[in-house]
This record gives C-alpha cells, structure tokens and sequence, in this order.
C-alpha cells in the first residue's frame, strides 16, 4: 500500500494554536504530513527561517510523541506545488477560518491544479475556538504589548515575546 504524504504550507510567523490543532487532525488523515515552513522575506516576518522551523519542529515533536505520527519539518522557497511533489504528496492541506479564507484559497486550488492536477488540495476548517486566529494579528498585538498568550503554545508566547521585545529595543533607539 502507498504512503499517502501531505504537505501543510505555511509562513508560520509563528506558529499559532490554530496551526497546532490543524496540523493534529490533519495526521490522523495521512500517513506521512511534511510541514513546509514557506521562507517568504516579502511578509516580513519577525522570525527568521531557521528560527520558524525550530519553533514548529519543537511543537510538532510534542504530537509525535502523543500519537506516533510521522512529521517532518522542511522549508521551502519554490513554489508550493513543486515543493509538494518534491515531498512526493499527494494532498496539500489548508486550514479555513473564514469566508475570506475560502475566496483566497478557492483561487489557489484552480491555480495549484493547474501546475499539477495530480495533487489535491484538503480543507480543513479551523476549530471553532481557533477561527480569529491569524499570525499577524498575534504578531500585531504582541509588537503592541497585548497579551497573546491564549494564541500561541507555551513555549512559542515565551519566544515571541523576547523576540518583540528586541525588536521594540531597537525601534525605540
């Protein structure tokens, strides 16, 4: 029998509790979930690359650990139907919160099929507690001092805020 591979793309600026909950389900739907952590410099983020990966490794290891499942954690630069067949997917995974999300994701998969009609794409909808959630809201109240604690793990609020606080330093000089 194949092994059925998917790749959950994202920026992951930074990982969000919504995140965590959809890549959860999303293995108990594959064999096989590579995380692709989209290098992106054009949105800014307030984590590197490297930095991203570690933070998401470090979460995922947490529901490997409870389930047994098998994830990896890649970046990419490419586009994200090559980066896919690349992994040897077959499915891409998105989470949807909202009617926005479903406008722009719907013109994606047209776009997505296009490069590669042998790769599906899985919504899956956002956790009725993680719908507002969205990585730039978290990092816009973080930079603001806003508590953001309820949006992200443990560990990743530890690291935000550090970061935030770095970032604030040097503004204000």
């Amino acid at each position: 029998m194949a092994i059925r591979t998917a790749v959950y793309p994202g920026t992951f600026d930074p990982i969000t509790n919504g995140h965590v909950d959809i890549i959860q389900r999303a293995t108990r739907l594959v064999d096989r979930l590579v995380v692709g952590v989209a290098a992106n410099p054009g949105k800014g983020p307030v984590f590197g690359l490297d930095e991203r990966i570690e933070l998401v490794k470090t979460e995922v290891a947490d529901i490997v650990r409870e389930s047994g499942a098998e994830i990896e954690v890649k970046p990419f630069s490419n586009l994200l139907m090559h980066f896919a067949a690349d992994c040897g997917a077959v499915m891409i995974i998105r989470g949807l919160r909202a009617v926005t999300d479903f406008d722009y994701e719907f013109q994606m998969v047209g776009m997505n099929a296009r490069v590669n009609p042998d790769i599906e794409t899985v919504f899956l909808m956002a956790s009725e507690n993680h719908t507002f959630i969205s990585s730039r809201f978290v990092k816009e109240i973080a930079i603001l001092n806003g508590d953001v604690s309820s949006f992200v793990p443990p560990r990743v609020h530890t690291r935000l805020i550090a970061q935030v606080s770095a970032m604030n330093g040097k503004n204000s000089e």
